[in-house]
């Protein structure tokens, strides 16, 4: 019974069991170590929102927009129970005629900025843009009758404007229009709460622009705008003809939305983008107007209905069209650390068989503790790396995680295959490993391609290099003579 323990712990095929098994067990921490890191992720994610809840979130422009308010007066016949006509009762309801803009530039600088909450990084911008074009002339019988001869009374217009998150406005908009400067107010009257412009700002018409749109003339205006925001921009193009320009010196932007940019420039010094959106090709005026809804002076359940019906319109149309551009990070380091995470399995069963294979081709024997110490030293990489991408740049903390790992590994393998030589080859040997996996994970798009090089690489080594190998004859040189346990 002892001779027959002695040779299944010398049997080459127990060995390869053992450590496949103790493969397994290894990835224990390694699960450890990649929930840590979505935590980590997780609490960036926090860390976004809580500066968006009390700072600034991302912003959505929508506007300006020229709102005509006016009260549709008709008589409704008043009947008796048996049906029959005894009176008329005067009904009305206050509605808004949506202008928009013939033509909408959009011209201004992202600048970056960050702010962090804890430890966390986040990113935001300041705006600084000019907003110029024009309303063409105010036609009345643009107006529907939405009752059988009513009267429509107009009341003087305003201007509205809506950005998502009004914390982020830099100060008051400055609006000139026709060479009257007009001030903004709070909240947008008569509109929905559920509209686009519900939280937005509004600047009644007043002085020469009143006068020229009382007149029936066009309205060129111009709006300096001041907005600070995180991470994204997203602009509704409103106008029959909506152009912008903008730029940054963040050199990562992300374009994005239902309308990329005609025309960018990305360089190490920043983004320079245009876009060119025509009222042909997006359904964002009729998203607008859809949400724009007014309530009615007679009876509350008729309000309601009109509100109701504007919801369902808006819904129906979907999300609001847009075309974004985001400061987005270049690297974020939980991402990347997940990413690298994922080859930790395959890197550890690739440094163990390396350990195998100098047991083997130098008549060592290793015991299952050191096997399961290298595994750990690889697995503390990963967090390793973790760590320190929170406090350097994801460059820097690889580079640091990988150095100390490989040290770790070639100072221990000296002692234990007896020699510095052996030691040191080892510790190159999983550098080449770490190098490959900073490839893998510098170049997103080659991934796939380079890790299946890399696993195809190391197979057909390994298969070259014991391609003479008597594994037989192993195994009985093992039951017959066991190696001296190395140091």
């Amino acid at each position: 019974m002892l001779q027959f323990l002695k040779a299944l712990q010398s049997s080459m095929l127990v060995k390869v069991a053992g450590l496949f098994f103790l493969l397994l067990l290894l990835c224990i921490p390694l699960a450890e170590i990649d929930s840590i890191n979505r935590e980590r992720g997780e609490s960036q994610r926090e860390a976004a929102n809580e500066l968006a809840s009390t700072y600034a979130g991302r912003q959505t422009m929508v506007g300006p927009l020229l709102l005509v308010p006016y009260v549709e007066r008709w008589n409704e016949p008043l009947r008796n129970a048996q049906g029959k006509v005894i009176g008329q009762e005067p009904r009305s309801k206050e509605l808004a005629h949506v202008v928009f803009p013939d033509k909408l530039h959009i011209e201004g600088t992202m600048a970056p900025q960050e702010r962090y909450r804890g430890i966390f990084k986040i990113q935001f911008y300041t705006l600084d843009a000019t907003l110029s074009g024009g309303f063409s002339a105010f036609d009345p019988k643009a107006v529907s009758h939405s009752e059988t001869d009513s009267k429509i009374e107009f009341k003087p217009p305003f201007i509205a404007f809506d950005v998502s998150d009004l914390r982020g406005l830099d100060g008051s908009p400055a609006l000139v229009m026709n060479g009257e400067a007009l001030r903004f107010r709070q909240r947008v009257p008569g509109i929905a709460d559920d509209a686009w412009l519900a939280n937005g700002i509004h600047a009644p018409v007043t002085g020469a622009a009143l006068a020229a749109w009382q007149a029936g003339t066009p309205l060129p205006f111009e709006m300096k705008l001041g907005l600070v925001g995180q991470d994204t921009l997203a602009i509704a193009p409103i106008a029959e003809e909506t152009t912008a320009h903008l730029r940054s010196p963040w050199a990562h932007p992300s374009f994005g939305g239902r309308f990329l940019a005609v025309d960018r420039s990305v360089t190490p010094q920043g983004f320079d983008a245009r876009w060119r959106v025509s009222s042909l090709v997006t359904s964002a005026r009729e998203q607008v107007r859809a949400g724009l809804s007014g309530s009615g002076t007679g009876p509350d359940g008729e309000a309601q209905a009109t509100t109701q019906a504007a919801g369902t319109a808006r819904r129906n149309l979907g999300p609001l069209q847009t075309f974004d551009v985001s400061l987005a990070q270049p690297i974020n380091v939980y991402s990347m650390s997940t990413r690298a995470g994922k080859y930790g399995m395959l890197f550890i069963g690739l440094v163990l068989m390396a350990a195998f294979m100098f047991e083997l081709f130098r008549k060592l024997r290793l015991h299952p503790i050191q096997y399961g110490l290298v595994g750990l030293s690889i697995a503390l990489f990963f967090l390793l790396l973790l760590a320190l991408s929170e406090k350097f740049t994801f460059w820097m903390a690889y580079a640091g995680a990988a150095t100390a790992s490989v040290a770790l590994l070639a100072v221990y393998f000296s002692a234990v295959l007896g020699g510095w030589r052996r030691g040191f080859s080892f510790g190159a040997f999983v550098a080449l490993l770490y190098g490959a996996l900073y490839g893998l994970l510098a170049s997103e798009s080659n991934a796939l391609l380079l890790g299946a090089l890399l696993i195809f690489g190391m197979l057909a080594a390994l298969m070259l290099v014991t391609r003479k190998v008597d594994w037989y004859a192993l195994s009985r040189r093992n039951e017959a003579a066991p190696a001296t346990q190395a140091p």
